[in-house]
């Protein structure tokens, strides 16, 4: 038998074994295609771009739209547009601290040189709606009652009195505009504040509280300040807008849309919370400040507790919030006032719509002010309460509820100048006493600033938490002022377009003296304008207010170095029957004895000395009158 041959393609079963198919894949697989492991480092860094992409793109997004101008910007002073050598608070400072910005509130266009001149004194003021002196701004605030008292009794100094208060604003943006400050080489910081604490903006029981974080609450404000952070808010709004078109918001008052939570318990969660808050927030503000060496004048606050009953009271028993204001005023008519007083202190504490600081607010600011050498107490309370009847703060230095009248104003600056001069900030001796009551009778505070300021209480009135109808005897429309100060308090007209309509009323009508008011007032506010110097010193003259012309021709002559303004100035002082100023103003701008000026100046304030001694001297009386016809002046 012939034996089977073997088939080309059987395969042994041994080689199939030894060769398996894998295998020889593997072996003819090209070494480029091998899948290598990346290196730990290698891996860390991809990690680290991954992480890194996304704040790369909002950097290279912020950076274009800071490019394309986009958004706004939140410092707090900007270059004054009409000189750039001044500075001027932003417009938009307050946007960061207000969500909706269409909520954000501005202040005051008061200019202070970058470069500070020899010879200046620049406070900056930090506040509140009561502190920037609503409802009389920008005159009847308490700072312009300061610079002008101040400015007669250092006329040869330049006072920058820089109000940077705002309404609807509480301890985080005193605190993040204190912060600022020390760039611009302030003598003094004055703050009163405290009354915002709850509903000011990221109050605890505002509309915009983010928290009581306050890490996170002052990571959130700078984070505003961001074009990218601008962008998203905005979107939002857009997209908020789109879904509440037919909100009537816009309609309520600014107190009404910022109290969220209007039963705020005394010593609850929250009562508390609102008082770390502010304690927090002014130890840190007033810790910076004395740490740079800049003196702060910290006020207390002052509320009206005998004409304002309670906003909300829990319920109507005695040991209610409205129990014990009915007692304050039972009290008041037995004539038991230190019982009364304290009735109406109960009240307010307990009042749950904390429009009004508890004392807890005024025991915190004495606090500070005991902790830092350079804090000093400014007790403006106190004050009111000595200038009130029976010591019971009322209606009689308080509009409503928080902000003072015109009387109450001026007390308030007297509180902060009495402070002023025992710190001795301003140096030197003041070359006149300048009493409170001199202070009411020559501040020119016009008849419009009364009016509108009285119109805008009864319009706030009208509103939530006072619900008060305009009186049926309000009567609108009698004078030119009332006209315009209806106007003015509806936000028709600005202050400044009012009160240049009253001056050419006045000037038509041969008004002098209603001219020379508004001039006047134009000098607090545009203090950088030579003309209304000019004028105010012109219709001084016309009115026979020598003294006073001479102080504002004065002031021209700083600003001008006009020659042929001394001799008007020692002229009109010597009219004003005042030869030691005239004396005064010689010797500052010349040294003494370089001019026959000086000589004479001092013989006739010598003579007159002598002459009162020893009224029947004609030698003396006749070298007087002849030292006067120097000047010009027959004292015959």
């Amino acid at each position: 038998m012939k034996p089977k041959k073997k088939s080309a393609r059987s395969v042994p079963v041994k080689n199939i074994a030894a060769k398996p198919a894998a295998a020889k894949i593997t072996e003819t697989k090209s070494p480029k295609h091998e899948s290598k492991p990346l290196s730990p480092e290698k891996l860390r860094l991809f990690k680290w771009l991954a992480i890194l992409f996304p704040f790369v793109l909002i950097v290279l997004l912020e950076l274009i739209l800071r490019i394309f101008g986009y958004g706004i910007d939140t410092s707090l002073f900007v270059k004054y547009p009409d000189d750039p050598n001044y500075m001027v608070m932003n417009h938009y400072a307050s946007d960061k601290f207000f969500p909706d910005t269409s909520y954000a509130t501005t202040g005051n266009r008061e200019i202070f040189a970058i470069n500070k001149a020899p010879n200046t004194i620049r406070f900056f003021v930090l506040g509140e709606s009561t502190t920037i002196g609503f409802p009389f701004r920008p005159n009847g605030s308490f700072h312009r009652w300061l610079q002008y008292r101040l400015s007669h009794m250092y006329p040869d100094k330049n006072f920058e009195i820089i109000n940077l208060s705002l309404t609807a604003v509480n301890s985080y943006t005193v605190l993040d505009f204190g912060r600022q400050l020390a760039q611009y080489s302030p003598d003094a910081v004055l703050i009163y504040t405290g009354h915002n604490e709850y509903y000011g903006a990221l109050g605890i029981g505002s509309t915009t509280y983010l928290g009581s974080n306050h890490f996170l609450v002052e990571t959130l404000i700078k984070l505003r300040g961001f074009k990218v952070v601008q962008l998203l808010n905005n979107c939002i709004d857009k997209i908020k807008r789109l879904f509440n078109s037919n909100s009537k918001t816009g309609a309520r008052s600014m107190m009404e849309v910022m109290a969220a939570r209007q039963h705020i318990v005394n010593n609850s969660p929250d009562y508390k919370a609102g008082i770390q808050q502010f304690d927090k927030n002014m130890t840190e503000l007033c810790s910076t400040l004395n740490e740079e060496n800049i003196p702060v004048l910290l006020s207390t606050v002052e509320s009206n507790e005998k004409d304002q009953p309670p906003f909300v009271s829990d319920g109507n028993e005695p040991n209610s919030a409205s129990g014990w204001f009915r007692a304050g005023q039972a009290a008041l008519k037995d004539s038991s006032f230190a019982i009364a007083k304290q009735d109406f202190d109960k009240a307010k504490e307990l009042d749950q719509l904390r429009f009004r600081a508890p004392e807890a607010i005024n025991d915190k600011i004495r606090k500070i002010a005991r902790e830092f050498p350079n804090v000093h107490l400014v007790d403006t309370k106190k004050l009111f309460e000595q200038y009130s009847p029976h010591g019971i703060i009322g209606k009689e230095l308080v509009m409503e509820h928080v902000h003072p009248n015109l009387l109450g104003y001026a007390v308030m600056s007297e509180a902060f100048f009495e402070a002023i001069q025992r710190q001795h900030l301003i140096r030197g001796k003041p070359e006149q006493e300048y009493t409170l009551d001199q202070l009411r009778h020559e501040m020119p505070i016009t008849t419009l600033d009364t009016l509108s300021g009285n119109d805008m209480v009864m319009i706030l009135k009208t509103g939530f938490p006072f619900n008060q109808p305009i009186p049926k005897n309000f009567k609108t429309n009698k004078s030119y002022d009332e006209v315009l100060a209806g106007k003015l308090a509806r936000g028709f007209i600005g202050w400044s377009a009012a009160l240049s309509d009253i001056y050419t009323y006045d000037i038509q009508h041969s008004d002098t003296t209603g001219a020379l008011k508004i001039v006047e007032a134009m000098v607090l506010q545009y203090p950088q304008i030579p003309n209304f110097y000019n004028f105010s010193g012109h219709f001084n003259l016309k009115e026979g207010n020598y003294a006073q012309a001479a102080f504002y021709y004065r002031k021209l002559y700083m600003m001008n170095k006009d020659t042929t303004l001394p001799a008007i100035i020692i002229k009109l002082y010597l009219q004003a029957n005042n030869p030691q100023q005239a004396l005064a103003f010689e010797q500052y701008n010349s040294p003494p004895n370089q001019h026959a000026t000086v000589t004479v100046l001092s013989r006739i304030i010598s003579n007159e000395a002598r002459l009162k001694q020893k009224p029947s001297d004609k030698t003396v009386s006749e070298q007087i009158s002849n030292d006067y016809k120097v000047f010009g002046i027959n004292r015959e």
